[in-house]
């Protein structure tokens, strides 16, 4: 046999070893596993070296869910995996037709599964997530009371009414039915909800030496809540409670679920250099953001939601699909208003402990702030990409002085305007001058109908109380003009 018949058929050996070879180098491995648990569900991170295909299901009699990986080995300690609070009680792992890496949890109570995959970003490879969500649970630890919730949905009921015989030009008299007996005095807490940015995968900002953005809001939102519950007539409501993902969206869903008067998100700004500094506060703006620097944070900030495993088809621009209506609109306004009044309070006390980023209260698109019956604030308490705040916003003397600021303010608006049902509406009734000289607005109220009944001219007491119209709210507290 010649040299040459010896080379060619080395070499096409070569070849077809080679030809083989790429199905094996092309084998997905699972890197590490994350695990985040939730009152209401656990969801499970499988960070992948490349693409897998997955196939998950559910057995009985034990319950179990089988996560098999198609051309998948196993390149990570399952056995360091915390399962504490889930629904998890084992991972046991095998391999399956040769190639295939098979997982599967052994589970102490009934869950709802779902599963899908996520493409790399600027934090994270290839994941596959599988969410197991707990049937009937609430999303918070301590939900609201059932008799509360009923009679802030009456609160809410009573002026949606209202406002809607206004918006349609019709006495409200004519359509509101006759007035029961007074009833006890609900004397409801006015509750808040407190909202931690971020969490679990995703980690927010991340300062120059290392802090990251949701352990830092996560620990101020606890003191706030602290704060909250201390106080007479208030009660806090903890949208994440530790260290998990809540949707952008989610989060003001179970604000409205837990009925809450009022909506604050925490966080911690950043920017692409440590120079930025000082706190902000937003409120929602109808249309858009109102600078260049609140325009970037607000895409930053929806883009959280691409890292917890939304799709990425969640439009930002939905204002005409979810205001709709001139009545809805209304309320959106009202809300509006309610929340530049907060904010200011807050950003004025804000201004007594840290630097100001911008002097007044800024509007931008946060998907957290679009509720439009709920009072919403972003409060950004200053900037974790700069070294001097980094390390402030870690010490807990400066987190509290930061929450007493936007407590502050938030207690000393709903002092000033209690919601009817409330303590403090009852409190600040007892000690208010019966000298005719104020009126808090009831269900039912209109300007003409408190007008004549106090015998001044309806101009004169929008005049009083700086009305543009004739839009009032349930609770509302008037200054009567003297005839």
């Amino acid at each position: 046999m010649s040299q040459g018949t010896v080379s060619r058929r080395l070499l096409g050996g070569l070849l077809a070893l080679a030809a083989l070879m790429p199905s094996a180098a092309l084998a997905a491995s699972v890197d590490n596993l994350r695990l985040w648990a939730a009152p209401d569900h656990a969801r499970l991170v499988f960070d992948l070296s490349s693409a897998a295909e997955a196939n998950v299901f559910s057995l009985d009699d034990p319950r179990r869910l089988v996560i098999d990986l198609s051309d998948t080995r196993l390149a990570a300690d399952v056995e360091r995996l915390d399962l504490d609070g889930s629904a998890i009680r084992d991972v046991r792992t095998g391999v399956r037709d040769g190639d295939d890496l098979r997982v599967v949890l052994e589970l102490n109570r009934e869950v709802e599964p779902r599963h899908f995959s996520l493409a790399p970003n600027e934090q994270y490879g290839h994941r596959l997530v599988v969410d197991l969500e707990y049937p009937g649970e609430s999303a918070v630890e301590d939900p609201i009371d059932p008799i509360e919730a009923m009679i802030r949905d009456q609160e809410i009921a009573a002026d949606r009414a209202q406002t809607q015989a206004q918006v349609q030009g019709r006495d409200a008299a004519a359509t509101t039915p006759p007035r029961e007996p007074a009833q006890p005095h609900p004397k409801r807490d006015i509750i808040i909800a407190v909202d931690a940015g971020h969490g679990g995968e995703d980690p927010g900002a991340i300062g120059p030496s290392g802090t990251r953005e949701k352990d830092v809001v996560l620990e101020m939102a606890r003191r706030l809540a602290r704060k909250v519950n201390d106080a007479e007539g208030f009660k806090a409501v903890l949208i994440r409670d530790d260290d998990y993902y809540v949707g952008l969206r989610q989060r003001t869903r179970i604000a409205r679920e837990q009925k809450a008067d009022f909506f604050v998100s925490i966080h911690a700004d950043a920017f692409r250099s440590p120079r930025p500094h000082g706190s902000s506060v937003f409120a929602l703006s109808q249309s858009g953001a109102t600078s260049e620097t609140a325009q970037w944070l607000a895409a930053s900030e929806n883009r959280s939601d691409l890292i917890g495993g939304v799709d990425g088809n969640l439009s930002l621009d939905d204002k005409d699909e979810v205001l709709r209506g001139v009545l809805l609109d209304l309320t959106m306004t009202a809300t509006l208003n309610d929340s530049l009044t907060i904010g200011g309070q807050v950003l004025d006390r804000l201004g007594r402990i840290n630097d100001l980023h911008k002097p007044r209260v800024e509007q931008a698109g946060f998907v957290v702030l679009k509720s439009p019956d709920i009072p919403s604030l972003l409060v950004e308490t200053g900037f974790i990409s700069n070294p001097d705040e980094e390390r402030r916003l870690q010490q807990s003397g400066y987190q509290e002085q930061m929450m007493d600021a936007v407590f502050g303010g938030v207690r000393a608006h709903f002092h000033r305007n209690p919601p009817p049902a409330s303590l403090l509406a009852w409190q600040r009734d007892q000690g208010r001058d019966t000298g005719g000289n104020e009126y808090r607005i009831q269900p039912g109220d209109t300007l003409s109908e408190i007008a004549a009944r106090h015998g001044v001219p309806v101009a004169q007491l929008r005049q009083a109380n700086a009305l543009n119209g004739d839009v009032i709210r349930v609770g509302q507290v008037l200054r009567i003009p003297r005839s």
